[in-house]
């Protein structure tokens, strides 16, 4: 909810991991999944570890990617506030124009790569964004700050995991090292060439490792 064309409910409180979490619940149901891989990237991951530690018995396999298991430490409060009143007040597109002058903690030299050797690579990703709800930006930023964190919590989990991470993913690669830490099984690949979105970044790599780990009995 609030990514794309779907619905975009707009109240801050309708968003939260949790929610998200739910609406996938549902979505695996109508589509008669008991148990099933998953795959959470970024906030996607956030999501995926609020889904396996809630009912760890319908993830068969794991992949976090590019993802952190509480606070972003990194990620500066006076920037998150700015950006909160920002997407309240001035929508999207201000917020995009503001990362853009160099404030985005995700960018790296792997994203503009990718974008000069794919034309629209830029275009398309900045749309993304612009689909989004303002309420859910809000909202999820506002989670930087108070998210608790899950690091103790994931000792728990039992399925098979793999945890990716672009090298180039500065505010990501700790975070990854510590989740691999701790999850019992699991096993971290770090992607060469490859910043938050290395399924673009380093293509070759990521699919060879999620290809590999899927494959195994």
């Amino acid at each position: 909810r609030g990514h794309g064309a779907s619905d975009q409910p707009q109240e801050e409180s309708d968003y939260s991991l949790s929610s998200f979490a739910d609406d996938m619940w549902q979505l695996a149901d109508l589509l008669g999944w008991r148990q099933f891989d998953l795959l959470g990237h970024s906030m996607g991951g956030m999501i995926a570890q609020v889904m396996v530690l809630d009912r760890p018995e319908r993830v068969d396999r794991l992949i976090l990617m590019d993802t952190h298991h509480g606070r972003l430490g990194r990620i500066d409060a006076d920037l998150v506030a700015l950006g909160i009143e920002m997407a309240r007040t001035e929508g999207l597109a201000a917020i995009q124009a503001v990362l853009k002058m160099g404030a985005d903690p995700i960018d790296s030299p792997a994203f503009h790569r990718v974008a000069a050797e794919r034309p629209g690579y830029a275009e398309w990703s900045d749309s993304k964004m612009l689909a989004c709800s303002p309420a859910m930006y809000a909202a999820m930023l506002a989670l930087l700050e108070s998210v608790p964190d899950r690091l103790e919590d994931l000792a728990s989990v039992g399925s098979p995991t793999l945890v990716l991470v672009g090298e180039l993913d500065e505010a990501f690669i700790a975070a990854s090292d510590r989740i691999a830490a701790v999850v019992p099984q699991s096993e971290l690949v770090v992607l060469p060439g490859g910043g938050h979105s290395p399924q673009f970044e380093s293509t070759e790599a990521w699919r060879s490792a999620v290809d590999n780990f899927l494959a195994r009995p």
